[in-house]
């Protein structure tokens, strides 16, 4: 009796191992975060034992949380900075980076604005409080400058590609997401903003830079002059469960849902 009890036993365990869920958890960027969400539902759904957990705090805070082994998965909208990878060594952390799709950061305006197109001289500017009136535009108003916070990637890329290094000025508004400045520059006729493209809709007005239209193609080429990669980091080569993740976001399905999202796949 007792060897059977010990054989039912023994069942059990290997039965509620093999049906055990696994947890994933995935951080960071905001920008890539829609694109995310869409793959994490199409994966659970074809994979019922898996279960996510996704959180859009901002390119540098997934990092952070890669480094300091709270995240399986780091979304960032920018590559990881040396001082941060030299950070994850100390830790016994290897990022291993992942480009998962391509996007271009839109400067965008209510569509009440005038403003069609700008250039990337006049975006800085804007940005460092120099242009403080839509009227040296050709439009009309005083200017408010929406901005993403400083944890952004996003605000990164801009401060590199956009002010050169430069600092934005002190009275922009800072927002902590993309969604978040879409929303602003949609209530304020005098403001502008900055987004992925696949924040771009209806509710702002996305503008040409240096004459080039924001477009997937345009992206894609590198031509629109404020493009960039997405990213995934992991510690190390993915294994497991988070393997099977980026494999399916590389994948055809993955960036088919990549389009569907808004930004633009690799192939």
């Amino acid at each position: 009796m007792k060897k059977l009890i010990g054989m039912i036993a023994a069942f059990l365990m290997l039965a509620s191992t093999a049906f055990a869920e696994t947890a994933i958890k995935v951080d960071g960027s905001t920008t890539v975060l829609p694109i995310m969400q869409k793959v994490v539902e199409a994966y659970m759904k074809a994979h019922p034992d898996v279960k996510i957990s996704v959180s859009g705090g901002g390119s540098g805070n997934g990092i952070k949380a890669l480094i300091d082994g709270a995240t399986d998965l780091a979304m960032a909208s920018r590559a990881m900075e040396q001082k941060e990878i030299d950070l994850a060594k100390t830790k016994n952390v290897a990022p291993n980076q992942i480009v998962c799709a391509i996007d271009a950061i839109v400067p965008v305006v209510n569509p009440a604005n005038k403003l069609t197109e700008t250039t990337l001289a006049q975006l800085k500017d804007l940005y460092m409080g120099k242009i403080t009136s839509w009227k040296e535009l050709g439009g009309e108003g005083p200017v408010v400058v929406i901005s993403r916070d400083t944890s952004s990637g996003t605000y990164e890329t801009w401060e590199g590609l956009v002010m050169k290094k430069e600092r934005v000025f002190p009275g922009a508004l800072m927002q902590a997401s993309s969604g978040a400045v879409v929303q602003a520059v949609s209530k304020n006729k005098n403001a502008i903003g900055y987004v992925g493209i696949g924040y771009l809709d209806a509710s702002t007005k996305g503008l040409k830079v240096d004459g080039v239209e924001p477009t997937a193609e345009n992206a894609k080429s590198k031509k629109f002059p404020i493009s960039r990669d997405l990213y995934l980091y992991t510690n190390g080569a993915p294994a497991g469960a988070v393997k099977g993740l980026v494999d399916f976001l590389l994948g055809a399905e993955g960036q088919k849902l990549v389009k569907e999202a808004g930004f633009v796949p690799l192939g």
